[in-house]
């Protein structure tokens, strides 16, 4: 039977269909490109995999019934440090969001998954979605982001 945990599994650590898993593509990155800027304007690295965990964080609040929100890091954290061991804790803190959130997504019901997520309709925001929607919604999220990491990491 179709699961939308699985889907959530496959993008972070699994056998994803579009290539690299999210995991694999961070643990690809050389920790001294990690946090160079290589297109005028866009985020590095290190900017992107700290997006994602801040997003993976908030829909792991969401689905424990909190309202959503601005994620706590904020939408776009800035690294504080750029060595490699900075690198590392990143995608530590990947890594742990993202295992909290299979074990919060586990713990859901099957007849919860259908159930709205707290707050008023913002498209923006990614409100007014279920809980299957709103996880779907990160999958897709992780996949695009590892893609984005993938071509700067080529830099």
């Amino acid at each position: 039977m179709f699961s939308i945990t699985n889907e959530i599994k496959k993008a972070f650590n699994g056998d994803a269909w579009h290539g690299n898993h999210v995991m694999q593509t961070l643990n690809n990155v050389n920790p001294q490109s990690a946090f160079s800027h290589f297109i005028p304007g866009a985020h590095s690295i290190a900017e992107i995999a700290m997006h994602l965990t801040a997003w993976t964080e908030e829909v792991t609040s969401r689905l424990t019934g909190k309202p959503a929100g601005e994620p706590v890091m904020g939408d776009w954290p800035v690294p504080e440090n750029k060595t490699p061991q900075s690198w590392e804790r990143i995608i530590f803190n990947f890594k742990v969001a993202n295992e909290e959130l299979i074990r919060t997504c586990e713990a859901v019901k099957n007849n919860q998954w259908d159930d709205e997520v707290k707050d008023e309709r913002n498209p923006a925001l990614g409100t007014g979605v279920t809980n299957a929607e709103l996880l779907s919604g990160l999958a897709q999220h992780h996949a695009y982001h590892s893609g984005q990491i993938a071509l700067l990491s080529k830099f």
